[in-house]
């Protein structure tokens, strides 16, 4: 990858982080990172080339979180996740993550394509890891219930920014379900 389209590509990041992916329109985005909407073209090949190493650039920042998260049983790693998750300095990358993801779901055909299923994939192997080698049925249940407990107090905390009772939420639920 080139210099500058790596430069343009942080920058477009940043302003994704901002406003958002879902009405992204070249020409304000290239005028805001001092570029052309035809040098993005060029360097991206279309929007949606753009859009995916956008949705690529907050899948790595995630899988960055999560690398960070490893070690300890899944009350442990569940808590560490949470505490990042709920940290205000993360709040417009998991805002752009989570409108990665809805629109995944509803356009499964343009460049959001499998990114809501390759997170949930990239959460349950973070969780599956931090569980003893078994693959029990049970295992699988119990890290799914963390994953849905994780991804319901985000969209709770993202929708209120009530850190304080969705904490409390994620630790009882998991304290009620024997994790800690």
């Amino acid at each position: 990858m080139s210099d500058r389209r790596d430069d343009l590509l942080r920058q477009a990041y940043a302003y994704a982080l901002e406003h958002g992916l879902a009405d992204l329109s070249l020409r304000p985005l290239a005028a805001a990172i001092g570029s052309s909407p035809r040098v993005l073209l060029f360097l991206f090949g279309s929007k949606d080339g753009l859009v995916r190493e956008l949705l690529a650039r907050a899948r790595a920042d995630q899988l960055v979180l999560l690398d960070q998260a490893r070690g300890g049983g899944l009350a442990e790693v569940t808590e560490a996740v949470w505490s990042w998750l709920a940290a205000p300095e993360h709040r417009a990358l998991l805002t752009l993550w989570l409108e990665g993801y809805s629109r995944s779901l509803v356009a499964p055909d343009g460049p959001w394509t499998d990114f809501a299923r390759t997170t949930v994939e990239d959460w349950l192997k973070v969780l599956a890891d931090a569980q003893p080698a078994s693959h029990t049925k049970a295992a699988e249940t119990e890290r799914t219930l963390a994953l849905a407990v994780l991804r319901g107090a985000l969209l709770d905390l993202l929708a209120t920014g009530d850190v304080e009772r969705t904490t409390a939420a994620v630790r009882s639920i998991m304290t009620g379900y024997g994790q800690t």
